[in-house]
């Protein structure tokens, strides 16, 4: 019996996404090929980085709490001959990071997640490497530097980003469309939303606005919370605050004029969104994919300057949501909705329509095939030592 070949994930806790991405990707493998892999998932930035970059997941809130620094940055950074330039200026300040990584990992296939990660680890493993596979985590308003020539195969999330994959330079072969991967729990079908509705202690005889803010908390949560919740009706709300403690107690302060439950970071999310008539989100991808594979009509309210611009767009142009930013607007948006059950039904249908839950396990099959075809046991840079 042959020892189970390796794949090597590189992401950032960086945003929640880069993360989330890796480890459905590495769940998948599994299911699709039950111990024929082993997966590692490497926090590259944390590892192997200098300073400060070793520093960004810490860093990375504050730096979205400046949005306008952080999207003109985002901005000035984002085309083919200035990810280059960009590329080319920082690869000695990176060089030995990136060639202890390459030296310390040992992979029959290396997937990349982030996109700052691609062209130093590329250049460093040189022309005798194994698979290198690239799976954005941006929708739609994709960076540059996601798009590297020498990249076995890039795997995109939706028309426009495989769009600007070919503007970027990269050969259509080179390409998948294949969505952006959510984990497995929030790829199954809807269910019975009453069941689940008691299960979570919601009401069954009225709509269920859930509103969330990622894992941090971030956007002003609470002010679209009492704005949603003014003067009552016939709804209810569900918050989740995710790990924003202090956003929490605040909330659990507060007097609503609708039922709301009040929850942390929560495990049951899945549950939640295929339980809930509406979400109110900021426009973030992983939100929206798992809102779009549960059939939620969304209703988004801020996004991150940069990455996330084209998000809203994308969910209005499928039919799938409205943009409406700002506690007010929102609020108005959401209202309007629930007056409109036909809307409603039709957005649900359109989210369906858009969605694409197998990407998970579209890019574990092809990492199994192009392991098969690239990276026999006997290969060299299959005899390092194994990460850690």
């Amino acid at each position: 019996m042959t020892d189970p070949r390796r794949i090597v994930f590189l992401f950032s806790d960086t945003g929640g996404g880069h993360r989330s991405a890796a480890e459905a990707i590495a769940e998948a493998v599994e299911v699709e090929f039950p111990g024929r892999f082993e997966t590692h998932l490497l926090d590259a930035f944390k590892s192997y980085a200098p300073i400060p970059l070793n520093q960004s997941a810490a860093l990375w809130p504050e730096l979205v709490r400046r949005p306008q620094t952080w999207g003109l940055a985002y901005r000035l950074s984002n085309g083919r001959q200035r990810g280059r330039v960009l590329t080319a200026i920082t690869w000695p300040y990176v060089r030995r990071a990136a060639q202890r990584l390459v030296s310390d990992v040992a992979a029959d296939a290396i997937v990349c997640v982030h996109p700052l990660f691609i062209a130093p680890v590329l250049k460093a493993l040189g022309p005798h490497r194994p698979p290198f596979v690239t799976v954005v985590t941006d929708i739609v308003s994709t960076h540059a530097l996601w798009y590297h020539h020498q990249a076995d195969v890039c795997c995109v999330p939706t028309q426009a980003a495989y769009e600007r994959a070919l503007t970027f330079g990269m050969r259509q072969e080179q390409v998948r469309l294949v969505g952006l991967p959510v984990a497995d729990r929030f790829c199954q079908p809807s269910g019975d939303r009453n069941a689940l509705r008691r299960v979570l202690g919601w009401p069954t005889d009225r709509p269920t606005v859930l509103l969330v803010g990622g894992g941090e908390g971030m956007g002003p949560l609470f002010e679209t919370a009492r704005a949603l919740a003014r003067g009552g009706g016939s709804f209810a709300l569900a918050i989740v605050a995710g790990r924003n403690e202090s956003l929490r107690r605040r909330l659990t302060a507060a007097t609503w004029d609708v039922p709301t439950k009040i929850y942390g970071f929560e495990r049951r999310m899945p549950d939640m969104m295929r339980a809930a008539t509406l979400l109110v989100t900021k426009a973030g991808p992983g939100t929206i994919t798992e809102a779009m594979n549960a059939g939620l009509p969304m209703v988004l309210y801020s996004y991150v300057p940069g990455q996330e611009e084209g998000n809203a767009a994308y969910v209005v142009e499928t039919g799938a949501g409205v943009w409406a930013p700002g506690p007010e607007a929102t609020a108005a948006a959401v209202r309007r909705w629930l007056a409109r059950p036909d809307e409603i039904a039709r957005a649900s249908r359109a989210a369906q329509t858009a969605a694409r839950p197998q990407a998970a396990r579209e890019v574990a099959r092809l990492l199994a095939s192009l392991i098969e075809e690239r990276a026999p046991a006997s290969a060299p840079w299959a005899a390092a030592s194994p990460a850690a």
